[in-house]
C-alpha cells in the first residue's frame, strides 16, 4: 500500500508563492530518494526536483531552477516544494514520488511509489 499524499496546490497568480507538502504516514521518507514530477493536460509527466536519501543533494529541471526548493523535514517526515515567482506554464498536477535508489533521479520509470497528485494553477 501507497500512502503518499500531497498537499498545498490551489490557485495563485503569476508572481505568487505555494508550497507544496508530501507525507507519508507508514514510511520514513529519507531513506529513498524522493523527487517532484508535474503533469500539465495533453502533455508527459516531467521531473521538477528531486532529493537524494539521507544527506539528501538535490536537483532540479533548468525550468524551475532558481525558483523552486526541495527540502526534507525529517522530524515530521514531510516533503516540500517551495515554489516562488510561478508562472501560467507552472500550471499542472504536481506528484510526489519515491525511488528504491538512494540516488538523485530524475526519470518518472526510475520512480515506484506516487502519490495522487495535487493541482497547481497559476493564472496570468
Amino acid at each position: 500500500q501507497v500512502d503518499l499524499i500531497e498537499s498545498g496546490g490551489g490557485l495563485v497568480q503569476a508572481g505568487g508563492s505555494l508550497r507544496l507538502s508530501c507525507t507519508d504516514s507508514g514510511r520514513t521518507l529519507k531513506m529513498n530518494a524522493m523527487a517532484w514530477f508535474r503533469q500539465a493536460p495533453g502533455r508527459e509527466r516531467e521531473f521538477v526536483a528531486v532529493k537524494s536519501a539521507l544527506e539528501g543533494s538535490s536537483d532540479y529541471a533548468e525550468s524551475v531552477k532558481g525558483r523552486f526548493g526541495i527540502s526534507r523535514d525529517d522530524a515530521t517526515n514531510t516533503l516540500y516544494l517551495q515554489m516562488t515567482n510561478l508562472k501560467p506554464e507552472d500550471t499542472a498536477v504536481y506528484y510526489c514520488a519515491r525511488s528504491k535508489s538512494i540516488l538523485a533521479l530524475t526519470t518518472p520509470g526510475e520512480f515506484d511509489d506516487w502519490g495522487p497528485g495535487t493541482q497547481v494553477t497559476v493564472s496570468s
